[in-house]
């Protein structure tokens, strides 16, 4: 559970520890689904009332239902992810909040062309008492070096 109150800070750097697998469990799942191209299971890892602020999209998505129907646009036009590997994990945590942010490299095919992609991306995940769920994405581009 997120909130908790310690009067031994070993416990509660312990805890924190604990919490932080759980929401790196939490984005792992969320990026093997994204990779797998498994869209149940992708959008499952969202909160309903999910938010997502991509630079590819002229205005932000306000559900997840809004990104869904995007989403089902895009693989109706021959998206399909081939891959997607996470690297230089950072988690933060607020309370029942937890912020995950990494660089992603993705490998997409849209129709015959495919693509690579470096970006960055910050997942807010929320614990709703069994689970953390991610409540907002932000992706942006990788600066050039």
């Amino acid at each position: 559970m997120p909130h908790r109150h310690y009067h031994n800070n070993e416990t509660a750097m312990t805890s924190t520890a604990h919490l932080k697998e759980h929401v790196q469990h939490a984005a792992n799942q969320l990026v093997a689904a994204f990779a797998s191209n498994d869209t149940d299971a992708y959008f499952a890892a969202f909160s309903e009332d999910a938010t997502f602020l991509f630079y590819t999209l002229p205005a932000p998505l306000l559900s997840r239902a809004a990104y869904r129907e995007v989403w089902n646009g895009w693989q109706a036009d021959g998206l399909a992810v081939l891959g997607c590997k996470s690297s230089n994990v950072h988690i933060q945590l607020q309370g029942d909040v937890a912020i995950f942010m990494h660089d992603v490299a993705t490998h997409v095919r849209f129709g015959s062309e495919e693509s690579h992609f470096l970006e960055r991306e910050t997942i807010v995940f929320r614990f709703d008492g069994q689970r953390w769920l991610a409540c907002h994405e932000h992706l942006s581009e990788q600066p050039k070096a």
